[in-house]
């Protein structure tokens, strides 16, 4: 396969068939899903669902920043409390306990992730696994942010895709923002989930990696 054959896979957008049947899968393994037509749309879709005042962590993420959603929790003048502006505020070697606690433990953590099959269910890469304590318990709500081509067949193919596509653009990514590469530390699946704790905000656009 070559390298834009192996592009093209993942980020064609899916049928409007396809798009309907992962959204019925995902609601009957426990999440609630929002399909929205674009950026602003999304935005839009996550800032009404967070109460002003409420602790917003924005976990590091393509999506939310062409979103304008990063901007949005963590900007001047914002109405929310900025988790992430916490965690600015401190030295990860003499502190990083009270970063953990603050980015694994808000009110609402943010993001996007990698794949999604179309049987409903979700896949996150992580080098670190900063964000995943946070989605896979500590955060009271989860909102993920996703754009359509990240809908895939199967699992086998979500891991694929995160090998041949996601990190090849994160180590990118990477290297231009902090001068080193990026890796496949820890991959996280998410079969099922407690009703209402974690909502997707599914966009009609190929958007992040």
């Amino acid at each position: 396969m070559t390298t834009t054959e192996a592009s093209d896979r993942y980020t064609t957008l899916p049928d409007g068939q396809t798009l309907a049947d992962t959204v019925v899968a995902l609601q009957d393994h426990g999440f609630s899903v929002h399909v929205v037509d674009d950026l602003y749309a999304a935005r839009q879709a996550v800032l009404d669902r967070i109460p002003p005042g409420a602790s917003v962590m924005t976990n590091t993420s393509v999506t939310l920043d062409e979103t304008g959603i990063t901007e949005a929790i963590n900007g001047e003048g914002s109405a929310y409390d900025s988790a992430r502006n916490q965690l600015l505020a401190l030295d990860f070697a003499t502190q990083a306990q009270e970063m953990k606690a603050i980015g694994g433990q808000p009110d609402y953590a943010l993001g996007s992730v990698h794949a999604i099959t179309r049987d409903g269910t979700v896949l996150i890469a992580s080098a670190s696994g900063s964000q995943l304590a946070a989605y896979a318990w500590g955060a009271a709500n989860v909102i993920f942010v996703v754009g359509a081509q990240k809908i895939v067949p199967t699992v086998d193919i979500g891991r694929t895709r995160i090998r041949e596509h996601s990190l090849k653009l994160e180590d990118a990514r990477a290297q231009a923002a902090y001068g080193q590469h990026s890796r496949i530390g820890k991959i996280m699946e998410i079969h099922q989930e407690l009703p209402d704790r974690i909502h997707i905000v599914l966009i009609r656009q190929a958007v992040g990696f």
